[in-house]
């Protein structure tokens, strides 16, 4: 019998990637953390197969960066063709992104999932609780409290925490607790996903990454990651009008599809399964001291390889604000900006993903044609970019508009200064960021609020041959300022600017700025 409840820093509900960065994220800080999973055992199938530029900024400052090239790869052009293989468009996966390497790194989930598992299994501050499930949550002004069940023995416990996170799937306990509703954005579409191993030595005449819009079968081809050194490779197949979702689940039928691109004598089927993929976004994330991140807060089609990453940018939005918090440099509201920030970039994924499943999910042979018809003449919509960040604790002028570049992700590459030579983020470290291209002069009061944030400032040049300065050896931040038009920007922790001035004699009016911003979101560092 329970005798005493125990108090955590965070509990965390479900304990997938997202759960499991998220703990990573807070041990980091010193935080503790109890986590609370279902199931005693990890999925050990792949889902997601991709992670972009940005995520891998973030794996890699978070101690992974020397691993991650063992368990992922360069993705190459995603090209997207209708029945006769003419190209319709193309999104450029392989160019060298903003942060560094490749727009998009491909991953094998279990294999990636496996690494997270290490890195917070030497967390001693982390207490993983498998075959744990979670059954009720409640909250006073003071702490929340959970009670979870043994999933085997339906023995219970009750823990205390200042806050619960719950990265719990896309029927989230914690959204329920909550009371959020949902916005169904009105996509959805089965899909039968084929994870593929080829045997060694054979190499398949396929698409390196393509969507192949056939009417008479909307098909993906995609990398599905390495593991060992052997690379998985994935299909998925719509379910067309008039057929059965058990039909589909037959391997037979699995084999039956894969004919035209690979044979039993190629390669093993790793796992098929029908999905179904949908479009949902939470109203709300946060009620007092429960908030939810990942499928829990958002769930959308796979065309973009976003539903992962997506809600790793929950953790690292989420992280930043809750070291201050838990740290009583900041009062609670400070999290009222996660939503704010957090919404409206997924919200534009979700769109982003649903105009991509809008050009593949057409089993009609006539609205396909037209869809051929309308890319074919350029009369037919770009995909909308990607989004940036518009709300929240960012820059803004008297007139309440943002003020470029704030919102905008920054710079990441090598960096050396003397003898030094090595990735921005391990070179500088995390947090708040004063990067210049010139010395900065600044008074005692901004000098003072700096240094209580604990912020880096840092001159970058072209060459390093300033006294102090840093070398721009990827040529990234330079060129990057230039195109802005700008001398100085202030860094938020999660990489993301949160404003940036032309001239130098203003930065400390951006320093103010920020000042100012974090006080009025609950921030007192002095």
């Amino acid at each position: 019998m329970q005798t005493e409840i125990p108090m955590y820093d965070v509990v965390q509900i479900g304990y997938g990637p997202v759960s499991e960065i998220m703990a990573l994220a807070l041990a980091r800080q010193g935080r503790s953390v109890a986590v609370f999973e279902r199931w005693r055992e990890r999925f050990s199938l792949p889902r997601a197969v991709c992670i972009d530029h940005e995520l891998y900024r973030v794996l890699s400052a978070l101690g992974m960066g020397e691993d991650l090239p063992a368990v992922s790869h360069a993705g190459p052009m995603y090209r997207w063709f209708n029945a006769e293989w003419k190209e319709l468009l193309a999104i450029d996966w392989e160019s060298e992104s903003i942060s560094g390497g490749p727009e998009v790194n491909f991953i094998h989930q279990p294999t990636l999932e496996k690494m997270f598992e290490d890195v917070v299994a030497a967390c001693p501050n982390v207490e993983v609780n498998l075959g744990w499930e979670a059954v009720a949550a409640t909250q006073t002004a003071d702490y929340v409290e959970l009670t979870v069940r043994d999933f085997a023995t339906d023995a219970r416990r009750t823990v205390r925490a200042q806050y619960l996170i719950g990265a719990d799937g896309a029927n989230s306990l914690v959204r329920q607790a909550i009371g959020s509703t949902q916005e169904d954005r009105g996509f959805e579409a089965d899909w039968l996903v084929i994870d593929v191993l080829p045997f060694d030595g054979v190499v398949l005449d396929i698409p390196p990454a393509a969507q192949y819009c056939n009417p008479l079968r909307p098909t993906t081809i995609v990398p599905a990651g390495v593991k060992d050194g052997r690379y998985f490779r994935r299909w998925e197949f719509m379910r067309l009008p008039g057929e059965q979702r058990e039909d589909l689940e037959l391997e037979s039928r699995a084999w039956e599809l894969l004919a035209p691109w690979v044979q039993p004598h190629q390669a093993s089927i790793v796992r098929h399964k029908v999905y179904t993929f949908r479009s949902l976004l939470a109203n709300t994330w946060r009620k007092g001291r429960m908030l939810i991140a990942g499928d829990a807060a958002h769930v959308m089609p796979p065309f973009m390889g976003q539903g992962m990453c997506a809600g790793l940018r929950d953790d690292w939005n989420l992280a930043w604000k809750l070291n201050l918090v838990l740290d009583g440099k900041a009062s609670d509201a400070l999290l009222d900006t996660y939503q704010p920030e957090r919404r409206p970039h997924v919200s534009d994924v979700i769109d982003l993903s649903m105009y991509l499943g809008k050009v593949i999910c057409i089993p009609d042979p006539a609205q396909a044609a037209e869809r051929d018809a309308a890319f074919f003449s350029g009369q037919a919509a770009p995909p909308p970019p990607f989004p940036s960040l518009t709300a929240g604790i960012l820059r803004h002028g008297a007139d309440g508009r943002l003020q470029a570049p704030a919102g905008l992700l920054s710079p990441h590459g090598t960096v050396r200064r003397g003898t030094q030579q090595g990735r921005f983020d391990a070179m500088v470290g995390l947090g708040f960021v004063l990067v210049s291209t010139v010395d900065i002069t600044l008074g005692a009061a901004q000098h003072q609020f700096l240094d209580a944030l604990g912020t880096r400032r840092v001159v970058i040049t072209a060459d390093g041959a300033a006294p102090g300065s840093w070398a721009d050896v990827d040529h990234k931040f330079l060129p990057y300022m230039a195109q802005h038009g700008i001398t100085a920007m202030l860094v938020r922790p999660d990489f993301y600017l949160y404003g940036a001035v032309a001239q130098a004699e203003d930065t400390p009016d951006l320093v103010d700025d920020l000042a100012a911003d974090l006080q009025r979101h609950g921030v007192h560092v002095i």
